[in-house]
């Protein structure tokens, strides 16, 4: 079933039910009514892809993520889902995992849907796989590729208000040895982690361990492989902050684990700020990155790339702060953190 047939069942012409469909005014009130009718009656859904193909525009921003399970890319979605629906657009929302040829597949599948712009939230994707976006005059926002152009925009996370936050606050309870299990060696979301956190120690004086640098994987598994190798330390950290959230859990599994107390024992700060934060045990301080500013900033950029597809794009930036909860504390004894009993001097 097409327009036509909608036409023909209404007794009116196409041209009529198109300007209906569309909230034209130039269709008298009688006349939409009886028409609006006929399509819920008929449950006549109109052809959008159709509709962009004789406007240019569908009305349907695509949204690239690397990772739903990540519980800050499912509130970030949450978020910018109700800013489009709150102004008559629509999501085409897709998940990657970083691979070319995966990839070169989301954005075939873009332009197939004709989206007005895209926001890409994976950040380590080739150049070479999103070039066929910027050709076909489809505006792109990146997240932390720190780069603009024609149809480009960025927007980037300015990590080092937070973490300074974090580690002010971490010495003013007496911590020293304060460790950092950050992100996937080599990418650069997790460069600019690592060193936001190695500037704020220089900020505060505080000493540099390279030891208690670790990696992870922006997963729990990955916050539990790295706490581990930080407790087999002949003098481990009294204080971890990580990357994110997910991170921030593995290394309070492992630490329940082996029979320490958190924040008796050490002190866990985590990244993002995420819904899980307030439910665990204790619930996580966090550095906070507002996925609700996320999405109004990418919206904002979105729409201002759709208003001129050919014009250099801009910066954006969306800051950090701290938020303290239980699984911070005083720095402890160094009995504390022991993995033994302590010998008598007797």
């Amino acid at each position: 079933m097409d327009m036509r047939d909608v036409a023909r069942i209404a007794g009116v012409s196409s041209a009529t039910v198109s300007r209906v469909i569309n909230g034209s005014p130039r269709v008298r009130p009688e006349t939409a009514e009886h028409v609006r009718r006929v399509i819920e009656e008929l449950k006549f859904y109109p052809n959008t892809n159709a509709a962009a193909l004789k406007w240019g525009k569908s009305g349907t921003m695509g949204v690239i993520v690397p990772d739903i399970t990540n519980p800050f890319f499912a509130e970030f979605i949450m978020f910018l889902e109700k800013i489009l629906v709150d102004h008559n657009k629509e999501m085409l929302m897709v998940t990657t995992q970083l691979e070319l040829r995966h990839m070169q597949d989301v954005v075939r599948r873009m332009l197939v849907r004709r989206v007005d712009g895209v926001a890409l939230l994976a950040s380590e994707v080739e150049t070479e796989s999103i070039e066929a976006l910027l050709l076909h005059r489809t505006p792109l926002v990146t997240l932390d590729r720190r780069r603009v152009g024609p149809g480009l925009s960025d927007i980037y996370n300015d990590y080092q208000p937070g973490i300074d936050e974090a580690v002010a606050y971490l010495k003013g309870l007496g911590h020293r040895r304060i460790a950092f299990i950050g992100g996937t060696a080599h990418l650069n979301t997790t460069d600019y982690r690592n060193q936001a956190f190695l500037t704020a120690l220089q900020k505060y004086g505080l000493r540099i361990y390279d030891e208690y640098m670790k990696a992870g994987d922006y997963h729990i598994d990955g916050g539990i492989r790295a706490m581990q190798e930080l407790l087999t330390l002949s003098q481990p950290p009294t204080a971890v902050m990580t990357a994110n959230d997910l991170t921030a859990i593995g290394a309070l599994r492992l630490i329940h684990e082996r029979g320490l107390d958190v924040p008796r024992d050490i002190s866990i700060i985590g990244f993002d700020d995420t819904e899980f934060c307030r439910i665990l045990h204790p619930p996580l301080t966090s550095i906070r990155l507002s996925r609700e500013d996320y999405a109004k900033t990418f919206f904002h950029a979105l729409t201002e790339g759709c208003e001129a597809p050919d014009a250099i794009g801009k910066q954006y930036s969306v800051s950090t702060s701290l938020v303290v909860r239980s699984s911070s504390g005083p720095a402890p004894l160094p009995r504390h953190i022991h993995k033994g009993p302590t010998k008598s001097k007797d």
